[in-house]
């Protein structure tokens, strides 16, 4: 089947996403204060060849010319985040009059462009300042971050219309406060589940504080979730499986929609009673404009006796032997049709968009240009697979390929290569890969 983009209707958004810390660079240039990232990256062996964002891909002083290669490229949305510690150095207080400038002039060219700024709020990169005072373990979390949505919707609101509150808050909870393989590089059950319902009641207050001063604007969130299948027919393989489907698709969704946390499955999440206060399952609930989903791949699943918690561990896409990306992760298209499909039986949902997708494939460059077949491959079996969720009657009405431009892989370095265009970080220089000049002419 040769699908056009004309397939999806001519209101279906398609963009690109980026992240600041993954791209920006100019760690402390102009009055920026450090984010957790900047002094996780460091720490000596907590990063692939202890590499660092630092620089990145110096977007923060290559903007213009990043923002015209994508002009060129016929992308008509970009999805970007703010950096907290860029704009309020202290995560509170006094702004940081060059941080807000930098947006200011993002926005404005994307504009002048006929780009149009789709905003990420929190892409997880919280002020040290404020990682000092407990970070998303201290309840407070949630009026701080409040005050930062607000200067940045003062800023920014008569011009950006589209707003997503927080990116993958299974993620950034998980990775940096339960298993400490991520900046902050806390540990334990405890961290993780003040981490969570904190992310989880600032996920509405943000978007809450968004409606409230601008009532026009299209709010949502994002999620990062997985196909989930048993390895095998066992019955406690089965049990394993609903147990990691509760933790990588349903811990923060459910909350949002106004169902509690779902606790039935692992006994252990009951715990996170301990930080629930009076009216917080009133304050996790909120009408979103859309959901933002983020897919990459489908998780096997088996029952096992000495994970603690779970009883359940991954089977790997190593260990089975399948196709797989530099991440290690299944080849696996199918996945996004498969969690589009989980999601939209959620009663209200509000309109899903596929806010990342994408894959990362040992890139090379041969005579000045980048082939990358495996990854044209990937993204267009990928559509194919969004628009068969959609002619079953799925509400989807976006997808967004990560990412833009190779970047900072967090602890992976930079290593995986997840770009349409490829970055040469030694000197900076740019190439549109083979799948660049795919989507380029599929958006034409």
């Amino acid at each position: 089947m040769h699908l056009t983009k004309d397939a999806f209707g001519k209101d279906f958004i398609w963009g690109v996403s980026t992240a600041a810390y993954q791209i920006e660079g100019a760690h402390n240039q102009h009055g920026k204060g450090p984010s957790i990232w900047d002094i996780f990256v460091q720490k000596k062996n907590r990063i692939f060849k202890n590499q660092h964002g630092n620089d990145a891909c110096d977007f923060y002083n290559r903007y213009v010319q990043d923002l015209y290669l994508m002009k060129g490229m016929n992308i008509p949305n970009y999805r970007f985040s703010l950096s907290w510690s860029r704009i309020l150095p202290q995560g509170i207080g006094p702004s940081n009059p060059q941080g807000i400038d930098f947006y200011n002039r993002l926005i404005d060219l994307s504009l002048e462009l006929d780009i149009i700024p789709w905003i990420t709020l929190y892409h997880w990169d919280l002020p040290h300042a404020l990682e000092k005072k407990g970070g998303w373990v201290n309840r407070d979390v949630k009026e701080w971050f409040g005050e930062f949505v607000e200067r940045c919707i003062r800023s920014y609101g008569d011009r950006v219309k589209h707003w997503m509150v927080l990116n993958e808050p299974t993620v950034f909870t998980a990775a940096g406060y339960f298993f400490g393989v991520h900046a902050p590089e806390r540990k334990g059950l405890g961290n993780f589940l003040a981490a969570a319902h904190h992310a989880a009641l600032a996920q509405a207050h943000g978007a809450r504080t968004i409606k409230s001063l601008l009532p026009d604007s299209q709010v949502g969130t994002t999620f990062s979730c997985s196909h989930v299948e048993p390895f095998t027919t066992k019955e406690r393989d089965i049990l394993a499986a609903k147990k990691a489907d509760v933790l990588l698709n349903r811990l923060f969704i459910e909350p949002l929609l106004g169902m509690g946390y779902p606790t039935q499955e692992i006994k252990i999440l009951n715990r996170i009673e301990k930080y629930i206060k009076c009216n917080d399952e009133n304050d996790l609930k909120c009408d979103m404009d859309f959901i933002g989903l983020q897919n990459y791949t489908r998780e096997m699943i088996r029952y096992a006796m000495f994970v603690p918690y779970l009883q359940a561990k991954i089977v790997t896409a190593k260990e089975r032997n399948v196709d797989m990306t530099d991440m290690n992760w299944e080849v696996y298209p199918a996945s996004i049709y498969h969690v589009l499909k989980k999601f939209s039986t959620y009663t209200n949902l509000p309109p899903i968009i596929i806010t990342e997708n994408g894959a990362a494939f040992p890139d090379q460059i041969l005579h000045g240009q980048v082939d990358d077949p495996k990854r044209v491959s990937y993204l267009q079996d990928a559509i194919k697979q969004v628009y068969r969720a959609k002619q079953e009657g799925v509400n989807i009405k976006g997808y967004f390929v990560w990412t833009f431009l190779d970047n900072f892989e967090w602890a992976e370095g930079y290593r995986p290569r997840f770009g349409l265009v490829y970055v040469d970080f030694q000197n900076q220089q740019r190439i549109i890969k083979s799948s660049g000049h795919w989507y380029a002419d599929f958006l034409k």
